[in-house]
């Protein structure tokens, strides 16, 4: 098995052909199959001279023997140890709005120690296929086509005739069988057998767990496929599972020209990941106020056809009053927003008849409280929270300067 080599960078940041991390080079062939995977319309990156350009998503994608961990980034801070402290706050961020379902009976001895994403997912869905072991794996009724000694279940005429020419003993028949062999485990071994093909972590021990799953017949696995499930009450404790299934099958993409510079991308849109964050932790926090999040309003509907509607990120309402916030995940220079963002409050704050909105950014903490010069009251805030890696801290500072700026402007 090749050492895996890890190139961290932030996104928007670059990484070029020849770049190296100790004596690993990011080559030629990592980069023909990152140009081959961004064929597929992949968001994650753009395509420069000799090298690929980040975009908003973070997260990770493993090339060959090499791993690009692409971290958040809400400051200038290029350093080490600030590499860390985004990793940290990365995959904190990822926990409290769901990535991580650690809530899940298996994982109670999760120990969730490493900080990169991919290890993460690996280890929980081999603690899920354990606790599926652990208390037995589900059978399902199926049809199965073959020849047999005895008649039993229905005979294939046709078939029969073909294939039994000279075996007069058999019959072929169509019967019922009852066992494991079923799409939902024939999925979770698929998924098995990938995470034991490409991972690089000694203290997971994917052998052992895939000798104790049973062999199945092998199925070409598909969004599809995951679509036509339908998930009786005796397999509620496999979601989990086939979450995580369906997270790596889908998003890994093998290079059927070499077979040898495969690429699995687990990444996530920074600017949904915040604005959720944000959410969860009002609604954890926020006790006065009702917190919802993407509520949709008609905003526009043709007079013979088509219609649009605004959706803002954060609405709070309480009583009468009704307060809208915005979520941005960007770096913003002297606490002043951008035109297009203040245009949006300007609609939701008309539209929702709200008493005020408020850009939410991350960065330094600063709150710039303004006012739109329509000639009516119409205060819109831009509140900067400082991202930490101590994320019960970062919560409680998202509900406490949300709440001081409420009430300073009540």
């Amino acid at each position: 098995m090749k050492k895996q080599t890890t190139f961290t960078v932030f996104e928007h940041q670059s990484l070029r052909i020849g770049e190296k991390v100790g004596n690993v080079k990011f080559d030629e062939k990592h980069h023909e199959a990152l140009v081959r995977f961004h064929g597929d319309d992949s968001p994650y990156f753009t395509l420069i001279h000799r090298g690929v350009k980040f975009c908003e998503y973070v997260g990770v994608i493993r090339v060959d023997n090499i791993l690009i961990e692409v971290l958040p980034k809400a400051d200038r801070n290029t350093e080490d140890s600030a590499k860390e402290e985004w990793r940290k706050a990365l995959v904190g961020m990822l926990k409290v709005v769901g990535a991580f379902n650690i809530s899940a009976p298996s994982s109670s001895t999760l120990s969730l120690k490493s900080n990169y994403i991919l290890d993460l997912y690996f280890e929980l869905f081999l603690k899920e296929i354990e606790y599926l072991l652990h208390f037995g794996l589900v059978k399902q009724y199926r049809r199965e086509e073959s020849n047999q000694k005895a008649l039993k279940g229905k005979l294939q005429l046709s078939e029969h005739i073909r294939k039994n020419v000279v075996h007069k003993e058999c019959f072929y028949v169509s019967h019922t069988v009852y066992d494991h062999d079923h799409k939902i485990h024939q999925i979770l071994l698929k998924a098995l057998k990938l995470v034991a093909d490409i991972n690089q972590n000694p203290t997971l021990n994917v052998k052992s767990v895939l000798f104790k799953f049973p062999e199945l017949a092998d199925l070409k696995v598909t969004e599809k496929t995951f679509n036509k499930l339908h998930l009786s009450r005796k397999f509620k404790n496999y979601e989990n599972a086939l979450n995580i299934a369906y997270l790596l099958l889908l998003n890994y993409h093998p290079d059927l020209t070499k077979g040898k510079n495969d690429v699995l991308a687990l990444m996530f849109n920074m600017n949904d990941l915040w604005e959720r964050f944000v959410l969860v932790s009002l609604k954890r926090n926020l006790k006065d106020f009702k917190v919802k999040g993407q509520i949709s309003k008609l905003f526009w509907k043709g007079e013979q056809r088509g219609q649009s509607y605004i959706r803002p990120d954060i609405v709070l309402s309480r009583d009468e009053s009704t307060i809208v916030l915005d979520t941005k995940w960007k770096y913003i220079k002297s606490n002043i927003p951008s035109p297009e963002d203040l245009r949006q409050l300007y609609a939701y704050h008309k539209y929702y008849d709200a008493e005020k909105v408020a850009l939410v950014y991350p960065g330094v903490e600063k709150l710039n409280k303004g006012i739109y010069q329509d000639g009516k009251e119409g205060e819109c805030a831009v509140i900067q929270i400082k991202p930490s890696s101590n994320i019960s801290e970062f919560m409680d500072s998202i509900e406490n300067h949300i709440t001081n700026w409420i009430q300073n402007n009540s």
